[in-house]
């Protein structure tokens, strides 16, 4: 892991459908939610000691603010999920600086962490040197099955946990103390909007193939009880565990159901599930991706092989300036340009907000700015509306409320955390099995 105070710019070193119309689903409201030193230990940032904190109780008073916010990433730098770190860090790269570069009463100094994945366990190692380190707010994990290993330690440490990307349903009803919050819509969402969409494509006879996980599991629920409810069949549904490397035996169950199409619920395994299924025969034309997998593979398959496949992916379409802001600030720490833009834009957001609730605080203490965190999302039914850092943390020390909507969209927290707005992206694969948005 590696620490920064960013002030100007980030200087951390990292390691490494048509027919649907683009737009906002509202969800209900459910109950109550509740540099690296020489030995691998994060350096020392006096954090945990920081004398500028308060109660909370000061909240909403105009005056001047001077925190400083330890933000500490257990996102993928390795795993089955490493292809969503790069976007993520740099969202939180050029969240952080862009609050530094304000300079209105918060300082964020940023530790990038990896998670790995439940495989290698590479959190069992981050997560402890956060919290160690006096950590205030930890960005991650990416992975749902991953943040539930390591989130009742985060929340009995009364430390924030934001996500950019977890998805699974029940993290809305986790005991949580109020601490744990995602910028990532639940699947229950992604998993309506694909399957309505897999049977508006005509689509009778559906196929699945679905990572056994938290993730997983929640996702190819909501699919087939949306899917089903459309007049569609899920023919066939099989599930493979984190660190299998061979899938011929899902692949020849779901193939001797003779499906339509097949809907790939799964991370990184898809480069050797893909091969497979089309050595078996099937039409990989004819599949559908999810958030987990879709990517670029421009670089990865013959050209046509993916031609015609389609995927959802949570997010409205990244304008081009914000995408070279991020490109700018992760190939400025010596890093290739970012492949991909998967939840770039929910862990900048992230980091915003906590930033945003803190100041409203007045405190960077867990407990007082998760109890500022709906508020400043719009959650709480009131406030002026801003788009980015700067217009909205001027409003807080001016004594206002603010309602923060950045890059990700509207997100308007609910009281267990999770965002009752949110946009569902829809791609097709091309002829070079590159991306194309239809919405």
């Amino acid at each position: 892991m590696r620490t920064t105070s960013l002030r100007s710019r980030a200087s951390v070193t990292t390691r490494g459908i048509a027919a649907m119309a683009a737009a906002t689903l509202m969800l209900a409201a459910c109950g109550n939610g509740g540099d690296d030193t020489d030995n691998g230990e994060p350096a020392n940032t006096g954090a945990g000691t920081d004398t500028d904190t308060s109660t909370g109780e000061a909240a909403g008073e105009a005056g001047e603010r001077d925190l400083t916010l330890q933000v500490g990433t257990v996102l993928p730098q390795t795993g089955s999920l490493a292809f969503l770190g790069p976007p993520e860090e740099a969202g939180v790269l050029l969240a952080a600086e862009h609050i530094n570069e304000a300079d209105l009463g918060i300082t964020v100094e940023v530790t990038l962490g990896d998670s790995g994945d439940p495989d290698n366990r590479a959190y069992a190692t981050t997560v402890p040197q956060l919290l160690n380190a006096g950590t205030h707010v930890i960005v991650g994990a990416a992975s749902s099955g991953v943040s539930k290993l390591f989130i009742d330690e985060v929340i009995a440490a009364e430390r924030l946990m934001i996500s950019p990307a977890n998805t699974a349903a029940e993290f809305t009803d986790w005991n949580d103390n109020n601490l744990y919050w995602r910028t990532a819509p639940s699947d229950l969402l992604q998993g309506e909007v694909l399957g309505n969409m897999i049977a508006q494509d005509g689509v009778m006879n559906l196929g699945i193939i679905y990572l056994n996980d938290a993730y997983g599991t929640g996702l190819e629920a909501t699919l087939t009880e949306t899917f089903e409810a459309a007049a569609g069949t899920v023919v066939a549904s099989e599930p493979y565990n984190a660190g299998d490397t061979t899938f011929d035996a899902q692949i020849s169950s779901v193939l001797a159901q003779n499906p339509d199409a097949i809907a790939m619920i799964t991370f990184e395994e898809i480069k050797t599930i893909l091969p497979a299924i089309e050595a078996a025969g099937f039409d990989t034309g004819n599949l559908y991706f999810v958030d987990g997998n879709i990517a670029d593979y421009s670089e990865d398959f013959d050209p046509g092989m993916l031609e015609g496949s389609k995927g959802t992916q949570p997010g409205p379409d990244l304008g081009d300036d914000f995408r070279n802001q991020l490109n700018e600030v992760w190939t400025a720490e010596g890093n290739p340009e970012l492949e991909n833009w998967n939840y770039a834009a929910e862990s900048y957001d992230a980091v915003v907000l906590a930033a945003l609730a803190a100041l409203a605080a007045n405190s960077v203490d867990g407990p007082d700015i998760a109890a500022k965190m709906q508020e400043v999302s719009g959650g709480a039914g009131d406030g002026e509306q801003y788009d980015n850092f700067a217009d909205a943390a001027q409003a807080i020390i001016d004594g206002d409320v603010v309602n923060y909507d950045g890059p990700s969209g509207p997100i308007t927290f609910d009281e267990n955390g999770d965002p009752t707005e949110a946009t569902i992206g829809i791609f097709e694969y091309d002829e070079n099995n590159s991306l194309v948005r239809l919405n």
